[in-house]
């Protein structure tokens, strides 16, 4: 069985496309282009399910149209509609481009003056021009490259260099 710790949203399912059993698939991250992988995990009804795909095609820089093997009818397709997608964890882990910042959710973040753990990474706000972590706790750090000293995959931390009376406001 996969656990939700093992994997991290990239995506959703939209509409059927065609008559094929091709679906629309609006992604946030292109990991499943970059990294050899034959599968997507969705999920169906709270549990998470493997679907290899025979092929994919971009429409544009966020929306690809997939083919999963054994869907096969627009009648098929469309009971993924809505179906949230995921990447494995250990799959992008060998990836060598740089860490997407989906792949974080789920990371503690540390204090690097201090050591101490500030909190898990809970989302991503990428709504605005200054991308911050949404923590468990509803805090807000920065995402800045120049406050992060190390990302630990293995470990998944994140050490960071909070200004001064950030946690404090």
């Amino acid at each position: 069985m996969i656990k939700k710790e093992e994997v991290y949203r990239i995506g959703r399912l939209g509409k059927a496309h065609g008559i094929k059993g091709e679906v629309s698939f609006q992604f946030d991250d292109d990991v499943f282009d970059r990294v050899d992988a034959d599968y997507l995990v969705l999920e169906l009804d709270g549990i998470l399910v493997p679907f290899f795909f025979e092929e994919y095609r971009f429409r544009s820089d966020s929306v690809a149209l997939v083919k999963f093997c054994d869907i096969d009818t627009q009648e098929r397709a469309r009971e993924l509609t809505g179906c949230d997608v995921y990447f494995p964890r250990a799959l992008a882990a060998d990836d060598e481009a740089p860490l997407s910042l989906n792949s974080l959710v789920g990371f503690d973040i540390i204090e690097a003056t201090t050591g101490q753990t500030v909190g898990r990474i809970a989302a991503i706000d990428d709504q605005t021009a200054n991308v911050l972590f949404e923590l468990e706790d509803g805090t807000l750090v920065p995402a800045s490259e120049e406050l992060i000293s190390h990302i630990d995959n293995k470990q998944k931390t994140i050490t960071i260099a909070l200004p001064e009376g950030l946690l404090s406001l």
